[in-house]
């Protein structure tokens, strides 16, 4: 049992890591914009995100199980590690790195050393995955505003009336956003431990709980350490060195990136598309920070050149780099830990 926890460690590393960086994504911009405290943010944040991870988690696990089946408890600690350390450095950066990036690189890095095919067309969707998830972001971002904007020139509420209407519509937008951001990145966190699964299935008063889910529980208390203890200087960075946005603005971002999470976490909206005739939804884990970032920048393109112009294009640039950067970061690290975890202290990472 310790050998297993000592396994499972690198996995709640890498929740801890992503509860650092991705509760930005999440609480941010209310956070930013002051109009919600950062310890309201946190609580709520931790609440959902493990709501989230238990109940919806397994859709996008399938789809990140598919890229690689890491069927040894030593490789699967390895693979979790690479991403963690990676995130954990360009999250000391301070650059709202894509975990879902870092977890995709570290699996290709296993499958390079155990020579296992990558099958190109999951890779593909993967890959294509990463450009939808700040489209759709920018595109839902813009749509909500325009929406917004029509219903307070139609209905003019009183300033204060509006601040209060604001602070609870970003207290609610955030755990929409944390329940999604549990139910898509949890895959992430957890999932290359499920060939795996070093637990079991139990029943409590009849209620099944299987043994993915509690690798799920585990991983959103992970996640829920990680905002508490440092996800306040990222929260910090992306509510106002991308873009200053107004508290409306960053209710409409958290909004428009929770909306792109659950699109590529529901199975259901998945089966929907299949049955009337459209291409199945790929079901694996995006990044939720490139989902916020695309939506940041649709604000600022709905504002036209003035917005053009505030977006600080530089630390947009930086983010970008990250992006390219940080899968290929993760795999090497995975493939050269791999090789010393095997060679050096004689685990075998792979069957």
């Amino acid at each position: 049992m310790v050998e297993t926890l000592i396994f499972l460690s690198s996995g709640l590393f890498l929740g801890w890591s992503l509860g650092a960086n991705d509760a930005a994504n999440v609480f941010g911009t209310a956070v930013g914009s002051r109009m919600v405290r950062f310890t309201t943010a946190a609580v709520i944040a931790s609440l959902a995100v493990i709501a989230g991870a238990v109940l919806q988690g397994a859709g996008s696990t399938t789809g990140l199980g598919k890229l690689g089946q890491i069927d040894a408890l030593p490789g699967a600690f390895i693979v979790a590690l690479a991403a963690a350390v990676t995130v954990l450095g360009m999250t000391r950066a301070r650059l709202p790195v894509s975990t879902s990036q870092a977890i995709v690189g570290a699996i290709l890095g296993w499958n390079m050393f155990s020579h296992r095919d990558t099958d190109t067309t999951i890779l593909s969707r993967v890959v294509t995955t990463w450009v939808a998830a700040p489209v759709l972001g920018a595109i839902f971002a813009a749509s909500l505003q325009v929406g917004i904007k029509v219903w307070l020139r139609i209905f003019k509420p009183h300033m204060l009336r509006l601040d209060q209407y604001t602070r609870w519509a970003l207290i609610l937008a955030g755990a929409f956003g944390a329940f999604s951001l549990g139910a898509n990145n949890i895959g992430n966190v957890m999932g290359v431990f499920v060939p795996s699964a070093p637990f079991d299935a139990s029943v409590i008063r009849g209620l099944t709980v299987t043994a993915e889910q509690k690798l799920f529980l585990i991983g959103g208390v992970a996640i829920s350490v990680g905002i508490f203890t440092y996800s306040r200087r990222v929260m910090e960075t992306i509510g106002a060195d991308l873009l200053p946005v107004s508290p409306i603005g960053a209710f409409t971002v958290v909004v428009a990136q929770g909306l792109v999470l659950m699109v590529f976490s529901s199975r259901e909206l998945s089966a929907w598309c299949v049955d009337h005739g459209l291409p199945a939804i790929p079901l694996i884990p995006v990044s939720s920070s490139q989902a916020v970032v695309g939506a940041v920048v649709g604000l600022g393109l709905l504002k036209g050149s003035a917005g053009l112009r505030q977006l600080r294009w530089r630390f947009l640039g930086g983010i970008a780099l990250g992006w390219v950067t940080t899968p290929l970061i993760a795999m090497m690290l995975s493939f050269v830990a791999l090789y010393v975890l095997q060679n050096v202290f004689g685990q075998e990472v792979h069957l």
